[in-house]
């Protein structure tokens, strides 16, 4: 009999052990809120080949060997264990969405960060984990997106789950006839497992949250928050500069209107001794709200007009592209922002050897072609933690610790 074989565990309620022979069919029930059943796709009730029950005989644990012949018939018997497991269930993540920096503390971003290392391996050592079989991941996004919704899919079947997608839904959904977002979420939430969600409005994360009984993601929700942005930006600055405590951070060019440095300077709080300079033309300086929460967190900020002199001090240099979807019919604007602060080889020259130059992407003119070849450009490398960061959420919010 060629057949290919998986070993899994699951929660048998009310359970008999079966000889191995094939002429009935005996209904049995799997707890489909068992992380351990749901990483094998089983539904609520699953069919099986048996035969002739040993009567009086129950199990609240089974372990399956499951073998396929040739002809596709499905022979199943239950083999008992002694307190082992296939695979091992997590303890609850502590999150049960991911909406806004403001919910990390250290404690959990070090955890966060220990998990993504060891996406790192599995990414890199494997030719695919099964960690995540059987879940779905719907990203709906109602802007345009490459980076965040290519390496969340990928991130999704490299743990081997699979992907529902729409892009611009702003215009291709429902939403396109009218439909609120609460139907929207509520109607995707049955399809699905976990929704990666990008809005252009602020807030709507949050709303979607509150309507969703699955997980959220806010993948960015316009001027807002992208937290998934931010933590793989600690993340990079982490494994490029070393460490967390004691670094200046220059954040450049957009931010009134970067959900990305915003949440950037939320998460920053969570750690010591940290200054932070803002760099950005007057007609899109950061708000308020930034500043007045960095000094309540006792952080100290500068903003500054000089490029130049903060690039000879920052460790991270953190580049912004000027944002023409946020001006809206102020082209006047956007023009005058635009070009005003570039990194160029000159800026190279000032900053210090171990500092590196970061940029959330996609660039225009911002960050010149000619930086690319430094090894302190660190984009690149920042986009694929992004991968990882993203793999360890998913597992996180499905499957727990």
């Amino acid at each position: 009999m060629a057949a290919s074989s998986s070993l899994f565990s699951c929660s048998i309620q009310g359970m008999m052990s079966f000889q191995k022979t094939k002429t009935c069919y005996k209904e049995f029930q799997c707890s489909y809120s068992d992380p351990v059943c749901k990483q094998f796709g089983h539904s609520k009730s699953m069919y099986l080949t048996h035969s002739r029950l040993l009567p009086n005989e129950k199990l609240s644990k089974c372990e399956l060997a499951v073998k396929f012949s040739q002809e596709n018939e499905t022979l199943c018997w239950p083999l008992k264990i002694e307190n082992s497991l296939s695979y091992s269930v997590g303890k609850k993540f502590q999150l049960d969405d991911v909406i806004e920096a403001q919910q990390f503390d250290r404690d959990i971003l070090s955890a966060i960060f220990e998990v993504a290392r060891g996406m790192e391996k599995i990414e890199k050592n494997s030719p695919g984990s099964q960690i995540l079989k059987g879940y779905l991941m719907a990203t709906l996004f109602y802007e345009p997106s490459t980076r965040t919704r290519l390496s969340f899919e990928s991130a999704m079947k490299r743990l081997g789950g699979e992907v529902l997608t729409t892009e611009n839904a702003r215009e291709f959904s429902s939403a396109a006839k009218g439909e609120t977002l609460e139907d929207s979420i509520r109607t995707v939430e049955g399809y699905s497992d976990i929704i990666v969600m990008r809005h252009f409005e602020s807030g709507a994360a949050k709303r979607a949250a509150a309507t969703a009984g699955i997980p959220v993601i806010n993948a960015g929700d316009g001027p807002g928050q992208h937290p998934t942005q931010a933590l793989l930006d600690v993340y990079t600055i982490e494994r490029e500069i070393g460490k967390l405590d004691g670094i200046k951070v220059a954040l450049v060019g957009d931010l009134a209107n970067g959900r990305t440095v915003r949440s950037l300077a939320y998460l920053l709080t969570r750690y010591t001794d940290v200054k932070i300079y803002f760099v950005s033309p007057d007609a899109v300086k950061m708000k308020n709200d930034i500043k007045d929460y960095l000094t309540s967190k006792k952080v100290e900020w500068e903003e500054s007009a000089d490029l130049m002199e903060v690039a000879s001090k920052c460790d991270i240099l953190y580049q912004t592209r000027i944002q023409r979807e946020r001006f809206g019919e102020r082209i006047d604007l956007y023009e005058e922002a635009r070009g005003k602060y570039i990194v160029d080889r000159r800026v190279l020259e000032v900053m210090q050897k171990h500092a590196v130059v970061m940029h959330p992407l996609p660039r225009l003119d911002e960050i010149t072609v000619e930086v690319d070849a430094d090894p302190r450009a660190a984009y690149f490398r920042q986009a694929k933690n992004g991968l990882y960061i993203r793999m360890a959420l998913l597992k996180l919010l499905l499957v727990g610790w």
